[in-house]
Order: structure tokens, then sequence, then C-alpha cells
């Protein structure tokens, strides 16, 4: 073969090389190549960027605190007999016995940033007030616990219909998102009071004191067993139930909303947690128990 061939052959197929080069990068969509695989030609990266994190929903150090609610929000015959004592609230209160809510979460700052407008009797009834009150000083969480008194009424004939109830407690939590659409809800399950009645029928004092009208429906005939006693303590007993059930669903409609998990039903409360005037509302040790399971409620993680 003659040299010119030679030539243009070896032209052919550096073209030809050149060639399918150019329809490879075509192909990969990239203007150069990296032994690495992970650069451009400029030198910048082709990895895609991560997305950010969302912000979670749930805060669980809010800036302030708003307490809603009835008798036990109020700290009521903790301290003295018939009356309130919201220095020991579970929700505001700043005993030191007590550790409230509103203290545990923000210390120092509690005293000028938590409002307590729980009244002693309120009923769900009550609530949407309490709210609008509560709304005003735009805090960034708010305490819910109501409800027993809508089932301590004087007869079982009388306790609020569960519908009812319901419809009251969505009404506050609209009223609630109408004025503070980011603020979050800590709803508290109803306690057992069944259960109170087990524990404070032991004491004579606080059989005397319910007798002065401290949740009839419940307490009434105190050492009565008979099967009427029994049946209508099962009622109550059944309409608490309920009631929980109904501020477990309602709260879980709402993304700023979240219950103990049905903690405060739950907790086994004694006679060293029972208020040593009526033997029914909390003591201030009981008032610390709340105060804790609230806590854990409001700063746990979840997805």
């Amino acid at each position: 073969m003659g040299r010119g061939v030679r030539e243009r052959t070896h032209r052919g197929r550096r073209r030809a090389r050149a060639g399918c080069a150019v329809l490879v990068a075509a192909l990969l969509g990239v203007s150069g190549c990296d032994a690495g695989g992970g650069s451009d030609a400029s030198g910048g990266s082709s990895s895609p960027k991560p997305s950010p994190t969302p912000t979670p929903v749930w805060d669980p150090s809010p800036g302030s605190v708003a307490a809603v609610g009835d008798s036990i929000t109020r700290g009521f015959d903790a301290c003295t007999v018939l009356s309130d004592c919201p220095e020991v609230s579970w929700a505001t209160g700043d005993s030191a016995k007590v550790d409230s809510l509103a203290v545990r979460l923000l210390g120092k700052k509690a005293a000028a940033r938590s409002w307590n407008h729980a009244v002693t009797g309120a009923r769900m009834a009550d609530l949407a007030g309490q709210v609008a009150r509560a709304a005003e000083h735009r805090p960034e969480l708010v305490t819910v616990m109501v409800g027993a008194n809508d089932a301590c009424r004087s007869s079982t004939a009388a306790m609020t219909p569960v519908a009812e109830f319901r419809e009251q407690f969505e009404d506050a939590l609209r009223a609630l998102r109408a004025k503070l659409p980011k603020a979050q809800v800590y709803v508290s399950s109803i306690p057992d009071l069944k259960r109170l009645w087990a524990q404070g029928r032991t004491s004579a004092l606080g059989k005397q004191v319910w007798k002065l009208g401290i949740c009839p429906s419940m307490l009434g005939d105190a050492d009565a067993v008979d099967a009427a006693a029994t049946s209508r303590r099962a009622r109550v007993e059944q309409r608490v139930a309920d009631y929980n059930e109904v501020l477990a669903s309602v709260c879980e409609a709402d993304e700023r909303c979240r219950t103990d998990g049905g903690a405060v039903h739950d907790y086994r409360f004694g006679t060293g947690q029972l208020s040593h005037w009526d033997w029914f509302h909390p003591s201030v040790d009981g008032q610390a128990r709340l105060a804790a399971i609230a806590y854990r409620a409001v700063t746990a993680k979840r997805d």
C-alpha cells in the first residue's frame, strides 16, 4: 500500500472515531467527560440536590401557654376547702411543688407568658368563650381539660348528650382556629371518675364534703353498692368514656392538636394524689402528676 493511501486511511479512521465520540456525548447529554463520572466540563456536580427538610407542624417548645377548662385546671380544693388555688395548677401554676407545664416549657418566662382562663364548674358549652378570651394573648399553646362536669350532674339524665358534647368541642376549636390558625392545642382526657369515687369513699370527711354537691351523679349515696347505685355509676363511667372518644377523634382531625392518649384517664390516682378536703379533686401531688403527663405529651417527638 502506498504512503498516500495509508495517510488517507488514517485520516478516515480519526474522523470516524471523532464522529463516534460526538454521538456518544450527544446521547449522554454531556459536553465532556470525567473519570469519576460526577462532574461536567465546567466542574459542577451532576448529582441532584437534596430536598429541604419540611418544618414539623408540631413545635415541642412553644413560647407561651394559655389554659382553659374547669376546676382541675384552677387547682380547686388543692390548698383550702372549696376554693381555687391557681398557683398549683398543673397547666400554669408557679408552685415549685407542682412544676407546671408552663414552668417546664418556659422556665423563668412562665409568669409573663402563661395565662389561666379555666373556670371552676365549667362544662364543654363554656369552652368557646374561654378560648376566645385565651386567644387575646395569642398563645402558641392552648391546654384543654374539660368534660368532667358534663358527666358530674345532678342525675345521669342531666349529663350532656354525647352528640352535643362533640358539637360544642368542634365549635370551640373552630373559634380558636378563626383567631389563631397556627396555635397548638393539647387536650387532656377526662379522669376516671369511678376510680376517684372508689378512692375517696374511704374518707369520712370526703364523703361529708361530697354531700355539698360535688359530682352527685357519681358520688351521691357514696356507700350504696346496690344494683341501682352500681348501674348509675356505670352509666357515668360509660359517658366519660364516650366523651374521651370525642375529644380524641375531634383533636385528631386538627393537625395542630394532640391529646394525652388517654393517660390522665388511665392514671391510677391514689389518696395521696387527691385533695384532703374533698378526696375527689387532685391534691398538689396530683397536680404535679398531671403536669408531668402533659409535658410528656407536648414534648413527645412524633412522625
